[in-house]
């Protein structure tokens, strides 16, 4: 007869989890890092109560926001190459529609992340209750449909047993390379804490592994006479590269064949700044030098990259004729575009291409016109990120200072706003794998949260080092209450809050297509009678860290090197311009929707100029 044990949902849900490990390398670790949680009534009582009785197991942050609660998630899993993954619980009703936004970043960035959230009462003998979203014609429709769009796998759990199907079904999409991404179960608050009768295998531990799989010989083939027969190879290097831990095998591989290799966004520090075949990042936030051999390049190796708008230039970036191997694990990703798909992992892939390949290399002369574009690259990026000659403070110059002072294994972090451009066309890497620029989603907020999120998991790996977030103070006021969660958990990050005065890179977009500034900046919105500063310094200090602000590039690194020696989260303010010091150069057309009619003369003159370069847009799907 098999064993049983009477649980709760709640509890075997718990139970379940704390029993799950995963191999990495050879060493064992368990595949759940804890969670972050905000308790309300729909999951205090009951998963709460679980909860308690596991916090060694799985220990649980205390969130101040739900949605820095699933950043903080995000860069967690972002840190641990999405091997192992944070859980966020939250109430039913707002609190869980807080997590919305974050689960949409999980999802555009291919993240695993579990969401444990309070659901309605199934037995609707209570209804309608606190939080409860009516839907007149449809009882069932509640705000937890809403992650139906944001989520790879959904459940509702409507019967206890039901979890011994729908946990190994959630982690198993966790932790697919194809189908990553978040994970949602609805917990209606009666049903968590109903009773069953387990069998007690369910919770025996279990060691689970990635999968890596082998690409199809035919796709290889197919490759391979693209590859061969290509006069300006060029490999595009995604974040999947660094997902599927493969970048030896890419550096072998472009090696092998000296073919130049560019960066996505996602897929930056997957090779050194110094590697002679780095020949910087591409698109819209790109480089020269990078941008210039894609325009040019007859064939292109894609791995590990969705290929997004910002790599492509809004697919203008390349010849009309260029062919594209597209290498991803994701058939949806290998595929686009009319790509050559290799539908696989990325090391098995890399190598099966590289042994099938044998005696190809790229001409010498299309690699030294390659590295020849990347030398005056840098040459624009050292004088980019200097601070000489009465220049107004930008964020190349933060940039730039970090760059020279940082640990080689320090953690560094960015997320939307002008930022993102900045660190991806100025960073030089240092290490592999060091940086996380989140602009799939382009979330603002994210740099705080996810940073205190990727050094609790960076506590786990390298504690010495430092996680570093470069912060507009846009995001700053959007979302900064992790600079408290990371002094109360002692999870010490470094935060540099560049104030240009508002939402300055949107009001640059905003001028450049011919409009006037307008809500953007502080100074420019007619709602605000009088225009003041926030004061940085006091506020940070008020939540427990360190801060301090410096008034130029020079005394910002004085002021890291005592956050570097530093025992908590400290905050450094420098005020930036918001009209110049911006990167001028790297950049790839972009499609925006302007308006193709207008009252004001230079709106309509942008309009046509923008339209002007549409011829260069692959129309492939």
């Amino acid at each position: 007869m098999t064993k049983t044990v009477t649980l709760t949902t709640a509890q075997a849900i718990v139970r379940w989890l704390s029993a799950q490990f995963i191999d990495i390398d050879g060493t064992e670790h368990r595949i759940c890092g804890g969670g972050f949680g905000i308790f309300g009534h729909g999951n205090v009582t009951c998963l709460g109560e679980a909860l308690y009785t596991h916090q060694d197991e799985l220990p649980l942050y205390r969130g101040q926001n739900e949605q820095s609660m699933g950043f903080a998630a995000a860069g967690y899993a972002k840190q641990w190459l999405r091997h192992r993954f944070m859980f966020c619980t939250a109430s039913a009703g707002p609190g869980t529609a807080n997590l919305l936004t974050a689960a949409g970043l999980a999802h555009a960035n291919r993240l695993p992340m579990l969401m444990l959230c309070g659901d309605t009462f199934l037995t609707r003998l209570p209804d309608p209750v606190l939080q409860q979203m009516e839907h007149f014609n449809d009882p069932t429709f509640g705000v937890n449909d809403a992650f139906k769009a944001v989520s790879r796998y959904w459940d509702r759990i409507t019967h206890p047993a039901q979890v011994i199907q729908s946990l190994p079904a959630a982690l198993a999409t966790m932790l697919d390379p194809g189908d990553c991404g978040p994970a949602f179960l609805g917990l209606p608050q009666d049903v968590q804490g109903w009773t069953y009768d387990y069998p007690e295998v369910f919770f025996d531990k279990k060691t689970h592994r990635i999968r890596r799989q082998s690409p199809d010989e035919n796709e290889i083939a197919d490759a391979v006479a693209a590859l061969v027969s290509a006069k300006r190879p060029m490999i595009i290097a995604g974040g999947g590269v660094q997902y599927s831990r493969a970048v030896k095998e890419l550096t072998s591989f472009a090696e092998a064949m000296n073919i130049p290799v560019v960066e996505t966004i996602a897929g930056r520090a997957n090779l050194l700044n110094e590697h002679p075949l780095n020949i910087g990042p591409i698109g819209v936030t790109g480089s020269n030098s990078a941008n210039d051999i894609a325009a040019k390049a007859d064939v292109i190796v894609a791995v590990g990259t969705r290929l997004q708008d910002f790599t492509t230039g809004s697919w203008t970036a390349f010849d009309m004729e260029a062919r594209f191997i597209s290498i991803n694990a994701a058939r949806h990703d290998a595929g686009k575009h009319m790509s050559l798909p290799v539908v696989g992992d990325a090391k098995l892939s890399l190598n099966a291409l590289k042994a099938a390949s044998a005696g190809y290399s790229a001409p010498a002369d299309w690699t030294a016109f390659a590295q020849d574009a990347r030398k005056q690259w840098d040459a624009y990026v050292a004088d980019n990120v200097s601070f000489g000659d009465n220049r107004p403070n930008s964020y190349a110059q933060a940039i730039g200072v970090v760059n020279a002072l940082c640990d080689k294994r320090d953690r560094i972090v960015a997320a939307a706003g002008g930022l993102p451009a900045e660190v991806t066309a100025n960073w030089r890497t240092l290490d592999i794998g060091t940086v996380d620029v989140e602009f799939g989603f382009s979330c603002m907020g994210y740099e705080i949260a996810g940073a205190w999120g990727a050094r609790i998991a960076q506590s786990e790996q390298e504690p010495d080092q430092d996680t570093i977030t470069f912060c507009g103070d846009g995001s700053y006021m959007m979302l900064n209450s992790d600079i408290y969660s990371s002094v109360l958990s002692n999870k010490k990050i470094i935060a540099l809050v560049l104030d240009n005065g508002g939402f300055a890179v949107i009001n640059k977009l905003q001028n450049n297509t011919g409009n006037e500034s307008f809500n953007n900046l502080i100074s420019d919105c007619p709602t605000i009678p009088t225009p003041f500063g926030v004061d940085f310094v006091a506020h940070a200090t008020s939540m427990g860290a360190l801060a301090e602000a410096v008034s130029n590039p020079q005394e910002l690194g004085q002021a890291f090197e005592r956050a570097k020696a530093a025992d908590r989260t400290t905050v450094i303010v420098m005020k930036v311009d918001p009209y110049d010091g911006w990167t001028t150069e790297g950049h790839a057309w972009w499609e925006v929707g302007t308006p193709h009619v207008s009252p004001s003369k230079s709106v309509q003159d942008a309009h046509i100029d923008w339209e002007s370069t549409r011829d260069r847009q692959r129309k492939g799907v």
